[in-house]
C-alpha cells in the first residue's frame, strides 16, 4: 500500500485509496459491515469493527460470488475469495463543490446468485468526468442472501443494500458526494433491487432518484413462494433449511445445495420460472410483493424512476427440447389466442426461438411496462427507454449489452466480444448523458419526454436514436400483468 494515496476518514475508521492517471480517485473494498461468518452468516448486517489505522483501499475486497452465473457471461464479474463481502467502491472525482456532488449507487446483477461489483464495466472514471460520485456494492447471494429459513431474518441481500446505503448517508460527504442527492441504480437483479426498494419502508429517504435497467420483477413473489423453496430444498436434500443447520457448511456445499434447488422437476410447481432464491414480501421489511406494490399501490411515489429494458433480453434462450410451444407460452401466461397472436407478431421467427422472446416479455418487457404504467396513472416521475441497438456480433441487443454504452466504457474489457470492434460512441454519449442529466437533475433531458397515460413517450435507443409514442403497445396487450 502506498502512504501517498488520498486519505479519507469514515464513521469507522480512516481509508487509504489510490489516485487514477485521469486524475480521479478510488476507493475499493471498504468494508460497510462485519463479515457473514460464523453466527453472523444468515444474520441482519451490522456496522464493521472500527479500525485506526489507514485501511488499505487499493484493490477490490472480497466477493460473495464464487463462481460466475455460467461458463460463459456477457460482464465480466472477477470472483475476489474473502470474508468480508460486504463491503463497496467509491469512484470520485478529484474536486468537489462545497455542496457535494451527486451520487450514483450501483448493484450489480447475476439473478441473485452471482454476479460481482469488481466488474471493470462497472468503473466510475466516465460519471467522475461528468460531475457525479459512483459507489458500487457487493451483498450476500444466492441461500445466504435470499432463502427463507425459520430462524434468520428475511431478506438478507436486501438487508445489505440498506445497509450500504446507510453507510453513503453517513460517509458520502468525506467523498465529496451529497448524501441527499443520491439515485440508486442496478441492471437485471440489480434493477430488479432498485425497483424492490421502492416498495420497501425502510428504505425511504436512503435515496432521492431510482434507475431500474433490465429490472427482473418476479411473480409470484410473496411469502408462499419462499415457503415453497424451502421445503423444496429440505424435501431435495434431507436438510433443514435453518440457519442452524447450514450456518457452517462449506461454500461448496452450499452451491450444490443451490444447484439442487435449481433442478428442473415436478416438485418446483409454485416456484417462478427464473430464480427460487429473490426478494420476496416477509410482512416485515417487504411489507407486499413488490410487484404489487408498484402496479397496484403507491410505492416509490415521488421518487423519479427511469427505467426500460434491450430489446432481446434472453431472446437467445432456446425452448426446452420436446415441449411444444403452444405448452411452453401456456405456462408463461398466454391463452391459446394470445399465444397465436404472439406468434404472428414475430413472422419468420422460428419456433425455438419464440420462446426467448417470450421470457423477454413475461420477465422484462410485460412487467416494467405495467410499472410505468402504474405510476403514470398516479402521475410519479416515469421514463421508459427500449434499447434497440443490434449487436453486429450476435444481431441481437442482448442482456446487458446496454451497459457499456450507459458507463461510457466501450474500450473495457469484453465490449468487443459481445458489441464489436467499433459500437458506435455517439450511441454511447447520448445514453451516458440521459444517465448524468438523471442523477443530477432528476430528469434525463428536454428532448425525452415523461412517460404519462396519453403518450407513453419511450426512448428508443439506436444508432438514430428517438421518442416515439407507445412502440410496445402489443407487448401490453398481449401478455396480462
Amino acid at each position: 500500500m502506498t502512504s501517498t494515496g488520498p486519505l479519507v476518514s469514515t464513521t469507522r475508521g480512516p481509508v487509504r485509496g489510490e489516485r487514477r492517471a485521469d486524475g480521479t480517485y478510488r476507493f475499493l473494498g471498504i468494508p460497510y459491515a462485519k463479515p457473514p461468518v460464523g453466527a453472523l452468516r444468515f444474520a441482519a448486517p451490522e456496522p464493521p469493527e472500527p479500525w485506526t489505522e489507514p485501511l488499505d483501499a487499493t484493490a477490490y475486497g472480497p466477493t460473495a460470488q464464487r463462481r460466475p452465473f455460467a461458463e460463459v457471461t456477457t460482464i465480466p464479474e472477477p470472483s475476489v475469495p474473502g470474508a468480508g463481502v460486504l463491503n463497496l467502491n467509491v469512484f470520485t472525482p478529484d474536486t468537489a463543490p462545497a455542496e457535494g456532488l451527486p451520487v450514483l449507487v450501483w448493484i450489480h446483477g447475476g439473478g441473485y446468485v452471482a454476479g460481482s461489483a469488481a466488474s471493470p464495466w462497472y468503473d466510475g472514471a466516465a460519471f467522475n468526468r461528468d460531475g457525479v460520485v459512483l459507489v458500487s456494492l457487493g451483498y450476500r447471494l444466492g441461500i445466504e442472501g435470499f432463502l427463507h429459513l425459520e430462524d434468520a431474518p428475511a431478506n438478507r441481500g436486501v438487508r445489505d443494500w440498506i445497509a450500504a446505503l446507510e453507510w453513503v448517508r453517513d460517509n458520502i460527504a468525506s467523498f465529496g458526494g451529497d448524501p441527499a442527492k443520491v439515485t440508486v441504480a442496478g441492471q437485471s437483479a440489480g434493477g430488479g433491487a432498485v425497483l424492490t426498494l421502492l416498495a420497501v419502508p425502510a428504505a425511504r429517504g436512503l435515496f432521492r432518484g431510482a434507475l431500474a435497467v433490465s429490472g427482473a420483477v418476479l411473480r409470484p413473489d410473496g411469502p408462499e413462494t419462499a415457503r415453497a423453496a424451502a421445503r423444496l430444498l429440505t424435501a431435495r436434500t434431507g436438510l433443514p433449511a435453518t440457519a442452524e443447520a447450514l450456518r457452517d457448511l462449506s461454500d461448496d456445499a452450499l452451491l450444490a445445495l443451490q444447484d439442487r434447488l435449481a433442478e428442473d422437476g415436478p416438485d418446483r410447481e409454485g416456484l417462478p420460472p427464473m430464480p427460487a432464491l429473490a426478494p420476496f414480501a416477509d410482512g416485515e421489511l417487504i411489507p407486499v410483493p413488490p410487484a404489487e406494490a408498484l402496479t397496484a399501490g403507491g410505492a416509490g411515489a415521488g421518487v423519479p424512476l427511469l427505467l426500460g429494458f434491450t430489446a432481446d433480453e434472453f431472446s437467445m434462450i432456446p425452448a426446452p427440447d420436446g415441449v411444444p410451444l403452444p405448452v411452453l407460452l401456456g405456462a408463461l401466461g398466454l391463452d391459446e389466442a394470445r399465444a397465436a397472436a404472439f406468434a404472428a407478431a414475430h413472422p419468420g421467427a422460428p419456433e425455438p426461438a419464440l420462446f426467448g422472446k417470450a421470457l423477454t416479455d413475461v420477465l422484462f418487457r410485460a412487467p416494467n411496462l405495467a410499472v410505468a404504467d402504474a405510476r403514470a396513472a398516479r402521475e410519479h416521475p416515469t421514463w421508459l427507454y427500449e434499447f434497440t441497438w443490434r449487436s453486429p456480433v450476435l444481431g441481437l441487443a442482448l442482456h446487458c449489452l446496454d451497459l457499456p454504452f450507459a458507463f461510457d466504457l466501450l474500450d473495457a474489457e469484453g465490449v468487443p466480444e459481445v458489441a464489436g470492434a467499433t459500437p458506435p460512441q455517439t450511441l454511447a454519449d447520448a445514453v451516458h448523458r440521459a444517465w448524468v442529466a438523471f442523477v443530477k437533475d432528476q430528469d434525463p433531458g428536454a428532448d425525452w419526454p415523461r412517460y404519462t397515460p396519453g403518450g407513453r413517450a419511450t426512448m428508443l435507443w439506436d444508432t438514430e436514436s428517438r421518442v416515439a409514442a407507445d412502440p410496445l403497445a402489443h407487448v401490453r396487450a398481449l401478455w396480462p400483468y
